[in-house]
């Protein structure tokens, strides 16, 4: 008979770390109790808690900063490791995975929305506008990020929606990068309603469209790095 493998305290308190930051107890961003505190909520030893810490650390879910804390940067390895492949890819193929990501995202989002799901896309969308009547470049771009992945969201798929979420950065720099802010108007606003519209509609093919609508305006802003 096979021998029942005995867990030891640091594979414990990464488990049970690990599970608090997906579970969203230790959500991204946010600091972690202390070391002391650690050891009080798990019951187990300074050593054990520091090296649990230390390996969350290595995994890239954690990361130490000195003199202030320990801070949560990723939900899951997953996320690490999508987020180091998309540093190391270049923007052609980086635009390539985020058009397929849009166009699947969209059509799931017109056929699983909630009213819910709705109410945070226009929330999006408004704020956009907002920032575009401010001039606030940086609330632009938050606004634009998050009515993106809230269409992931809006799909259902939780894989799909942590893949989108992964390209967050990427996303950032594409908005910033096409210099939205330069006119007075949004000019990629009409592309943006018409993506909404349709997933209000519960049109998938429409969406669709839509969805390459705004990418294709994108990717036509983008500088060529041909020799």
């Amino acid at each position: 008979m096979k021998q029942i493998a005995r867990v030891s305290l640091v594979d414990s308190v990464v488990e049970r770390l690990r599970d608090d930051i997906r579970s969203g107890a230790f959500p991204v961003g946010s600091k972690i109790p202390t070391e002391a505190r650690l050891v009080e909520m798990l019951g187990v030893s300074r050593p054990s808690v520091r090296e649990g810490v230390r390996s969350l650390v290595q995994l890239g879910l954690l990361e130490t900063r000195q003199g202030d804390g320990t801070y949560v940067v990723a939900e899951d390895e997953m996320t690490v490791a999508l987020q180091n492949a998309l540093d190391a890819s270049d923007e052609a193929e980086v635009l390539a995975v985020r058009r397929a990501l849009d166009v699947l995202a969209a059509r799931e989002a017109a056929q699983r929305r909630s009213p819910a799901d709705l109410d945070a896309l226009r929330t999006a969308l408004d704020g956009r506008a907002a920032a575009v009547a401010a001039g606030d470049v940086a609330a632009f771009i938050d606004a634009d990020v998050a009515f993106h992945i809230g269409i992931a969201r809006a799909s259902k798929n939780t894989l799909l929606a942590g893949l989108y979420s992964s390209f967050e950065t990427s996303l950032r720099d594409s908005v910033r990068r096409t210099n939205c802010m330069a006119v007075a108007d949004d000019p990629h606003g009409e592309f943006h309603d018409e993506l909404f519209d349709a997933i209000e509609r519960a049109d998938p093919s429409a969406a669709t469209a839509a969805a390459l609508s705004v990418l294709d305006d994108h990717s036509g802003q983008l500088p060529d790095r041909r020799d």
